[in-house]
């Protein structure tokens, strides 16, 4: 008689976990390293809603995405003129380290217009910016990792203060689209020759 109560108070038990998830009802988990949202200084000046919110990004292919933030206009015009739209909207689980239009800017107008106009030379810089895989903030401390162009890039730091290549400083991270995870970075990565 003991055995049947204590199978059914096993049972009950089960059945009350099983429904609150079966529901949803339970919150999201965090990373193992507590960063489940986005992180930085510059995340502060991301609309708190609409298209270029966190959440109008999240339900955009991350071209799409990057052209309602009006802090990487100048990264959707070279995409554009790269021809690139597609394949970044198209790429599963990618990771991008989008530099703002003040990385751009600190290009001398003449050098970031040579570029702009040669397709090939825009495409291999661009593509240095895209890694196949979807990279987590845990990952960031000591990273390295495998660009579309072919490349190699890294990334250093702890907390919420990382470097990529040790020259562009993540200014806004872990910036979710529906198909790719995108860090903010205040320069333009260069790949090797």
């Amino acid at each position: 008689m003991r055995s049947t109560h204590t199978r059914r108070a096993a049972v009950a038990a089960t059945a009350a976990l099983a429904l609150p998830v079966s529901l949803g009802l339970l919150a999201p988990v965090a990373h193992a390293d507590g960063m489940s949202e986005p992180f930085g200084p510059a995340c502060a000046s991301v609309p708190k809603d609409g298209a270029g919110s966190f959440d109008g990004m999240a339900s955009e292919p991350v071209a799409t995405a990057a052209s309602n933030n009006p802090a990487l206009s100048t990264l959707v015009t070279a995409v554009k003129k790269a021809g690139l739209v597609d394949t970044l909207n198209n790429a599963k689980n990618a990771t991008v380290f989008a530099p703002t239009n003040d990385a751009f800017a600190k290009i001398p107008k003449a050098d970031l217009d040579k570029v702009l106009a040669d397709k090939a030379q825009l495409t291999k810089i661009l593509t240095y910016h895209v890694v196949g895989e979807k990279v987590a903030p845990d990952q960031l401390s000591k990273g390295e990792f495998k660009t579309l162009e072919g490349g190699m890039l890294t990334t250093t730091g702890s907390g919420e203060k990382f470097k990529v290549n040790d020259s562009a400083d993540i200014v806004c991270g872990n910036v979710k689209t529906s198909n790719a995870t995108v860090y903010i970075i205040d320069s333009v990565l260069m790949p090797k020759k």
